[in-house]
């Protein structure tokens, strides 16, 4: 049996490099084929016809003028009469036709009746929610009334981010196409191209091995595609009404009313400390939304989880907007945010350098505080911040006033079960084939170097078969488990086809198979290159057949683990009269054990990055207190930062035996939480006070100043 172990260093041709994307080609010349691309012969257009109200109950349904219109196929009613809606946007009638304008005809003739309820949409004012407010149950650690009457030093404070929305720049959506009664072909925008099969049988009635799921190419899911929705169920139905496939993929306002979003979470907090800033309690009294649904309770507070005496509460509140989803480390952006802000104003409260308040607390995250150490120290060399920082409101050059701040996050990472078949072909060709999916993150070339590390090739010579359901099933890309997954199956899988390759070989070197060594594209005796075949030679020896192995990663193992961390720091500036907040310089330091390829993994925590100061800067749903609608469901006002808007980002990877002998640990969440909470924090540094929500709009940032700053 095979001991699965990833190479020494200094045995590692491949890991570790940085190795250009396999699909980087297709992708820049145009040729990789998404979702949105597939067109089928025959093909209609789906659209739905949502609820303008954000409560209200259906009293009638006529759909009698859509389904005369010339050119409509299909029209189903998805919620009957009688059923109680609760936010716009919510799913009523499927049409399909020949063209999206026919569709989107139709919609516009089918009349529907309701009876408009009471909705609650905003949830900032928690004295405006009534009974949409459910407390949770007070939690207590030590003795926290004693811990602030003991103290020093209490900071009090309030901090908050509203909801947001998935905007991924491939919209939801699927082309379904029946093969007859009971087979159905899926092309789906999905981060589950295993799972979706099964969620389509249940609501189809039919068996999924009966359901083809393809996915080779999607444009960013972020944790809001793991199921195929009602919409992806309802285009089914209407594809078999019509008797034709149909192609139905979200609109942009539909995609960010109903395709899923990041919760909110206010907070007030105070923290109490020692006069060389120990700090001994916490408490806090947050509240947020998730929409109807639930949201989750936050990790607070964050990171710094040994704070010894601790008193929190927490609120679910229930508003009438689209359900939450995962996005991107659920939770934890907004949890970072409200802790890391409530340390940076103790730290303004000590009269203390940010920086050495988090060193000299660094040990209350546990066994991570060394290595959190280690990177705020590397971080601090990167940005020069014991140069360039300043207390509060006293770095000003005219107009503009300067400010750093920082953060410190955390996450899980540990790989999901995946599966892999591998195979050496009698050509020297080699294959690897899994159900997972590539969300535009390098899965296809993870797994090319796992593969090629293992059998000495290069990159070039492994193909790797990704995105169809009829390969081996491999878990859902969420909680940053795909790396470890796909990676760890791909290397059992290609450490035991190696085995079989060289036991075939030994014969004819004359030797043992624990003799033998893969050494630059050949297989030879151990320390004797004179004895040897080429990568071609040996596989053709192999006769007709194949040598065929499945990988299987159970979720754990020497290949894996989990447990990351990471530290940010934010240098931005401030216009003083227009209250714009411009990016100057971001650091980033991350760790995520063992780096399989250098370029994709700063290329992660850089998107990340962006991905923080898009909504550390620009992102909010504007909710109408009145109509109960989102006002900005669109990409002219509902903010993403452009290129010119990021500023210089730097990023450094920790790596070294302390990281690396942890094997490969996920990496796609924990890049994203920090920004928010250093932006801010470098914000209050600035202008002299803290801007308490997010987004930082010009608005807020002058209403602050104009409240207590130092304008």
């Amino acid at each position: 049996m095979a001991e699965y172990n990833w190479p020494e260093a200094g045995k590692r041709s491949l890991i570790g490099g940085r190795i250009r994307r396999v699909d980087g080609p297709g992708k820049v010349s145009g040729n990789a084929r998404y979702t949105y691309d597939v067109n089928l012969n025959g093909m209609l257009y789906g659209k739905i016809l949502r609820s303008p109200h954000a409560h209200a109950k259906i009293k009638s349904i006529d759909t009698s003028e859509a389904e005369s219109l010339p050119g409509v196929k299909a029209v189903r009613v998805i919620q009957e009469a009688g059923t109680e809606i609760k936010w716009a946007g919510d799913e009523l009638v499927g049409v399909a036709a020949l063209s999206e304008e026919i569709a989107e005809d139709a919609l516009r003739r089918i009349k529907v009746e309701y009876e408009v309820l009471p909705h609650v949409v905003n949830e900032e004012d928690l004295s405006k929610v009534g009974d949409r407010a459910r407390p949770a149950q007070e939690q207590r650690k030590g003795e926290p009334e004693q811990a602030f009457q003991d103290a020093d030093a209490v900071s009090e404070g309030y901090y908050g981010q509203a909801v947001i929305t998935h905007c991924c720049l491939e919209p939801h959506g699927q082309i379904v196409g029946w093969d007859d009664d009971e087979n159905l072909t899926v092309w789906a925008s999905t981060q589950a191209v295993s799972r979706i099969g099964g969620q389509l049988g249940e609501a189809l009635e039919i068996p999924v091995p009966n359901i083809r799921v393809y996915c080779q190419n999607m444009g960013g899911g972020f944790g809001s595609k793991f199921g195929i929705d009602r919409w992806g169920v309802e285009c089914a139905r209407l594809a078999k009404m019509a008797g034709a496939p149909v192609k139905m993929m979200l609109d942009r306002d539909s995609e960010l009313m109903v395709a899923g979003g990041r919760p909110s979470l206010f907070a007030k907090v105070k923290v109490s400390a020692s006069k060389d800033g120990t700090i001994a309690g916490w408490e806090s009294e947050s509240w947020g939304t998730g929409g109807v649904g639930g949201a989750g309770v936050p990790p607070l507070p964050y990171v710094l989880t040994g704070i010894p005496h601790q008193k929190k509460k927490h609120t679910f509140i229930s508003t009438n907007i689209g359900g939450s989803r995962a996005w991107r480390a659920p939770n934890h952006p907004q949890a970072c945010l409200v802790t890391m802000g409530a340390m940076d104003d103790l730290a303004a409260k000590l009269n203390m350098d940010p920086l050495d308040l988090a060193l000299k607390n660094v040990d209350l995250a546990g066994e991570r505080g060394e290595l959190y150490r280690e990177e705020f120290l590397k971080g601090a060399e990167l940005m020069d911040w014991r140069k360039k920082w300043r207390p509060r409101g006293q770095k000003r050059v005219g107009y503009r006033a300067y400010g750093m701040g920082l953060g410190m996050h955390t996450w899980g990472g540990r790989s999901h079960n995946s599966t892999c078949n591998f195979a050496i072909h009698p050509d020297g060709s080699v294959e690897v084939s899994l159900g997972s999916q590539d969300l535009g993150t390098g899965t296809r070339t993870i797994i090319a170097i796992a593969a090629a590390e293992t059998l000495g090739l290069a990159v070039e010579d492994i193909r790797v078969n990704l995105g169809d359901n009829r390969f081996p099933a491999s878990g859902a890309s969420g909680g940053s488990t795909t790396v470890g997954g796909v990676s760890s199956a791909t290397r059992r899988g290609a450490q035991d086809a190696l085995e079989q390759l060289l036991a075939r070989m030994a014969p004819a070197l004359g030797t043992t198979p624990d003799q033998l060594e893969i050494a630059g594209g050949r297989i030879q005796v151990k320390g004797d290159s004179s004895k040897s075949l080429s990568w071609k030679q040996a596989c053709g020896r192999l006769g007709v057949n194949s040598i065929t192995t499945t990988g299987k990663n159970p979720g754990e193992g020497s290949l894996n683990s989990s447990g990351v961390g990471g530290i940010q720091m934010a240098e931005v500036s401030v216009d003083t009269e227009t209250g714009i907040v411009k990016m100057e310089k971001f650091v980033a330091v991350q760790d995520c054990g063992l780096i399989l390829n250098m370029k994709t993994a700063e290329s992660q925590v850089y998107g990340s990055v962006i991905m923080g100061i898009t909504y550390a800067l620009f992102e909010e749903t504007v909710m109408d207190d009145a109509t109960g609608r989102m006002l900005n469901a669109n990409l002219e006002f509902y903010r993403l930062a452009g290129i010119g808007e990021i500023g210089e980002i730097v990023v450094h990877m920790m790596t070294g035996p302390d990281y690396e002998e942890r094997g490969v640990i996920g990496l796609g969440e924990p890049p994203v939480i920090s920004p928010g909470a250093a932006i801010a924090n470098a914000v209050a540094n600035a202008v002299g006070v803290r801007v308490s929500t997010r987004p930082l709009t010009p608005d807020k940032v002058l209403a602050a100043m104009e409240k207590g700053g130092v304008a």
